[in-house]
């Protein structure tokens, strides 16, 4: 797998990471968490990415490749569910690292993300500053922040980040904007939701909001489209993969199979040129009316 490097952090990143999310759902089988962490670290996904929210992943990262910690960087996000403690507060960050340090079994944590923080909290500074602490601390390697739109742009300026994390894919552009600012700024890239939860794949809209909306959004780019573009899965993971400004994009997912399929549709290399900047072209031609349709 392609590497390359995490803005000025030092930290070196694969161009697909695995996301975590979905192993932590209670229903799968502790021995299937298990192979697909390792199976993920054998194809070179050398970024694992999860959150406080997404229920065991943390805990079985930590039972089932702590023993590898070697082997990848690690990022997770905090912010929120601390008992005892209100949420987006300085003592919330100082206690969500401290927890998650010890599920996920490490003494650091490469990448700590605030997660989906708003603008006031942002601008308030107490979690900052505590995550700011954390990194004095020698708990986290690099500060980060998680979202979009304008809590993401406003992160970005602070100067108070090594990293974001942004939604990017075929139905979703405007934070390559933001992103590529980041990159020009020394801090490092995540690109999440790179398949747009497969609208391509899926007949009535999903139930999930930000899903939902790309399933919109994709009704519009197939037609402006003209055609099919043979396999949107590739198109969709390789254009979100090489699409500037992004050093990392992470893909979940409970089937082997499927993850495999993913590292080698990466490892092939960028699209063509043409399929690219249609992409681009058909999403800025459908914009205006997808803010029609709202």
């Amino acid at each position: 797998m392609q590497t390359r490097p995490f803005g000025r952090s030092g930290i070196v990143v694969p161009v697909l990471g695995f996301g975590a999310m979905q192993i932590g759902d209670p229903a799968l089988p502790e021995s299937d968490a298990a192979r697909l962490l390792n199976l993920a670290l054998d194809l070179g996904l050398a970024l694992i990415d999860t959150a406080r929210s997404y229920g065991l992943s943390e805990a079985r990262i930590g039972r089932h490749v702590a023993h590898r910690r070697d082997e990848y960087v690690l990022s997770t996000k905090v912010g929120y569910g601390v008992e005892g403690i209100q949420d987006w507060t300085y003592d919330c960050i100082l206690a969500g690292v401290d927890q998650a340090r010890d599920r996920l079994r490490t003494d650091v944590i490469d990448i700590v993300h605030l997660h989906s923080c708003g603008l006031e909290a942002l601008r308030a500074g107490a979690v900052t500053q505590a995550l700011a602490r954390c990194v004095e601390q020698g708990k986290v390697r690099v500060a980060a922040y998680s979202g979009d739109n304008e809590p993401l742009r406003d992160a970005i300026a602070s100067g108070d980040f090594g990293s974001v994390q942004a939604s990017v894919n075929i139905c979703d552009q405007q934070g390559l904007a933001g992103l590529q600012d980041a990159r020009w700024r020394g801090l490092g890239t995540i690109g999440k939701r790179p398949l747009a939860g497969r609208p391509w794949a899926c007949g009535l809209p999903p139930s999930d909001p930000v899903h939902a909306e790309y399933h919109r959004r994709f009704a519009v780019l197939r037609g402006a489209f003209g055609g099919e573009p043979g396999d949107w899965d590739s198109l969709a993971l390789r254009f979100a993969a090489y699409a500037p400004g992004v050093d990392c994009v992470i893909v979940g997912g409970t089937n082997p199979r499927h993850l495999e399929r993913n590292a080698a549709v990466v490892a092939s290399g960028p699209p063509e040129q043409g399929l690219r900047a249609a992409c681009r072209e058909r999403f800025a031609a459908a914009e205006s009316e997808w803010r029609g349709m709202v």
